[in-house]
Formats: structure tokens, sequence, C-alpha cells
């Protein structure tokens, strides 16, 4: 028997990879799928199952490629309503694998067709459960998406009977692997570790602690972040159907030319330039968006933009393919072209080029100088209540767009986050909406508390 986690951290994603005896079965794939193909190729083994835990919200699943690609058979949960080939199994239903047993076990609640998968080893002994979205380590999956005709209260009742009925009873020695790790939006609060035991989550997760259902209800219900815009999206992709991964990638993975860059240039176009906050301040195309490949990507792309939206890529040299596969993860097929080389080139054809004021922590002091700055701090709630600037106004990136109309485009506002990457994606949400004094704090919180500690306090109102 032979288990991988394959974990993304773009989209604090895993998908794993299960064998015996030359059997294979894979859950929760992405939509790039050539790892799991390669992988089963380099062991001589063959995928035989792929398991969907439910209809993910948070990427494109790559279960009909791989489908497709393998003659594998699509599993999913009861009450899953694909619209194309899949085995919809029973409660309980098991799946020879190799020498090995995997037991389906349906527990509705983050959706109404989530389940866990169940192994037993060779010696039919419960050895691991895959857990998708429905226990995570330190948390469970939300009950307040995509619930159909069902309230979240519902979801939630449901999910109190699936982790006392299928999971709490479980030894306490059965691996936990989840769905997700820290940083998803499908869970309030994941710990950092990406695998447990159920022994370990009885005894650290709040969810999995005796309480009645009322107060489970009450306790998963509560608090939840706004779900990224791509998940509804997302979900019915994955429900519906898609277009072949690699057609999607070939289409996109268009150079263009100064000229074309110019004309593709109409107002439902969004540039969306990829590079680090440090070359997009220099210098960048105007009313463009920064979202850097090097930090959650994906899920900022996906939470900014909507994934219809027509985009130009503007990426560091030989980049361009990693962009599009990521933002292809999450649902973007509408890519115009890219471009690679240095963006000043582009004002040869009258293309205009502009750049992003920077200030270090320790000048902040002459910054506050000023009556019209306003510093804004666009980190999550729980971040800026630990600490932050003082008289700083909070605005969490994801509300951004929908809040501009509470800024005062006369003022110059100071934008911090943890350390830089959430800030230079705000700034250039608000240099694309006509906000002209606009300035990045280089290093966020980090370099504050290192340069002008004196600035910061633990406790303000939120701006909610």
């Amino acid at each position: 028997m032979y288990i991988q986690q394959l974990y993304t951290n773009c989209l604090a994603q895993a998908a794993y990879y299960i064998e015996s005896n030359g059997e294979v079965a894979i859950i929760d794939p992405l939509r790039d799928i050539e790892s799991y193909i390669k992988l089963a190729n380099e062991r001589n083994a063959k995928i035989k199952y792929i398991f969907e835990t439910h209809f993910h919200a948070d990427f494109v699943s790559g279960h009909i490629d791989l489908a497709n690609e393998t003659g594998a058979e699509i599993i999913f949960g009861p009450d899953a309503t694909p619209k194309y080939a899949a085995h919809i199994a029973f409660d309980n239903q098991q799946f020879k694998l190799g020498n090995c047993m995997l037991e389906l076990l349906h527990t509705p609640g983050h959706t109404i067709e989530s389940i866990c998968i169940l192994l037993y080893n060779e010696e039919g002994k419960k050895y691991s459960i895959f857990t998708g979205d429905t226990l995570f380590v330190g948390d469970v999956g939300r009950p307040d998406l995509l619930s159909g005709n069902l309230s979240k209260e519902v979801l939630a009742s449901m999910l109190f009977d699936s982790l006392n009925n299928k999971i709490k009873n479980l030894p306490e020695d059965v691996i936990v692997y989840p769905g997700h790790g820290p940083g998803s939006a499908c869970g309030r609060n994941l710990g950092k570790e990406t695998t447990s035991t159920i022994g370990e989550q009885l005894k650290l997760n709040y969810a999995l602690q005796p309480m009645s259902r009322e107060e489970f209800v009450e306790s998963v219900t509560k608090n939840q972040p706004i779900p990224p815009a791509y998940f509804f999206k997302d979900a019915a992709i994955n429900k519906q159907g898609y277009d072949s991964f690699d057609g999607v990638i070939q289409k996109s993975l268009k150079c263009l030319t100064p000229e074309d860059f110019k004309s593709s240039l109409k107002e439902d176009v969004i540039v969306l330039d990829v590079r680090t906050p440090e070359k997009y301040a220099l210098a960048h195309v105007k009313n463009s968006i920064n979202i850097g490949l090097n930090g959650a990507f994906a899920i900022w792309a996906g939470t900014i933009i909507p994934v219809s939206q027509p985009l130009i890529i503007v990426c560091d040299l030989l980049k361009e393919r990693e962009t599009i596969i990521r933002l292809a993860r999450v649902g973007f097929e509408n890519i115009v072209g890219y471009w690679d080389e240095d963006v000043h080139s582009l004002k040869t054809v009258g293309i205009e080029i502009k750049h992003t004021n920077c200030v270090d922590a320790m000048d902040i002091k002459l910054e506050f100088e000023n009556d019209d700055l306003q510093v804004l701090d666009v980190r999550n709630a729980s971040e800026y209540e630990t600490t932050h600037l003082k008289n700083a106004l909070h605005i969490p990136l994801n509300s951004l767009e929908t809040k501009l109309i509470e800024l005062n485009p006369e003022f110059e506002y100071a934008v911090y986050c943890a350390g830089g990457y959430r800030s230079m994606i705000a700034a250039s949400i608000l240099e694309r909406n006509g906000f002209k004094n606009v300035v990045n704090i280089n290093g966020g919180m980090g370099s504050i508390l290192k340069d002008a500690k004196e600035f910061v306090e633990e406790s303000a109102d939120i701006l909610s």
C-alpha cells in the first residue's frame, strides 16, 4: 500500500494518490492531471478510480480529463447530480483497490453530497480516512456554501450528525487526510498541519468536542468569512463539466505584440500583472491589477476578478504557462494573451506606463505629518484586532471593491498588510479606480513592528 498527498500551496488544497497491488485511486485531483498520470506510470500502476468528495467550489477539478485520459471511473456520493458519466455510490459502498478496500461514507454538511473515504489496509484494519471538506485539522467544512434550497443551519445540523455518527466513533489511530490546509476559505480556522489522526482531532478540534446540536450549529455558522465570488462559478463548472484543460492552455498561450496588446485593451479587458509587488511598483500598465505569482495567487485572482473576465497577462519571462495553468485551476479561461517582456517597451505604441509610490516603515512618521493621509489596513479582521497602526482604517482586501464609495479619492492612502503582497493588490485596485495618491508601505506590519513600533496599537474600531 502506498499513499501520497499532493499538496498545492497556492490553493491550500490536497489531492491524494492511493495505490495497492498496481491499482490506484485518486481523490480530488486538480485540473492539471499530468502529475497523477506521471506518478502512476513511474510506479507501473493503473488509475482505477477517481473519487470526488463533493462539487468543489474553490477549484476546478481534473476528474473529467483524468477519466478521459485513463479510463478510470469517476465516483461521487449520494445526492450528487453531475451532468456527465459518473458512478453515484451509496452510503457505505466498498470499492476493492488491489489488496485494500475503500469505503465511501456519506457525510453531508459542507454540501449535501459530501463524502469521506475510509481506507482499510491489507490486513483489513481501518487505516486512514480522506475527509474532503467534512473535517480539517482543527476545523470542519463551512456549511454556508452552495446549499441550494437548504439553509446553513440545516446543513450544519447534517454536519453534526455526520461527525458524531461517522467520524467520532472511528479508532483514534486512524490517520486523517483532509482536503485543505491553512489559507483555504472552505473553513474558518484551519490548523497549520495537513494531516492528523482521529485521536488528535477528538482532543484539539473544537467541532468534535461534546456539545448539543444547537451549540454546534451556532458554533460553525457564526463569523464565517465572505466566500470568494468565484466559488459559485467553480462549483457549477464541476457539476456541469468543462472544456479540456489542454485545449484551454493552448488557446490562452498567445504571445502578444505591442500592437496586439494595444488593440486588445478594451473596456471589458483587465490587465493582470503577476510579477512581484516590487517590480509592479517600479513600472506597470496603467489601470492594471497586481496579483503576484509568489503568493496565494489563484485564490486572490478568483476573489478580486470575475472568472469570466477577459484578461491580458503581464508576467516575467517564461512564466506565462505557469500563470495560465494556475488561473485555469480556478476557472479562468478567457485569456486574451500575454506579455513577458519589459513593460516599458509598450510605450512605443502609446500604452501609458505608471508606477506606485512606496515608503519604508522607518519613514512612516513623515507621512503621518500629512493631515490628508489616511492609513488603510487591508488584512483580515483577526490580524487587525491583534495589532495595527494607530488610527488605521480597516477594510479587508476581499471587501475593498465594495467599499470604495466610503473612501475619499482626494486623500492620500498609505496601504499596508502583513508583508506587502496584499497591500500592492489593494494599491492597484485603488489606482485603477481613480485614486491618484496611493502609497504602499514596504514590508507591511512586519517592517512596521521593527521600525515604527511607536505608531502601533492593539485595538480600534473596524469598518465592516
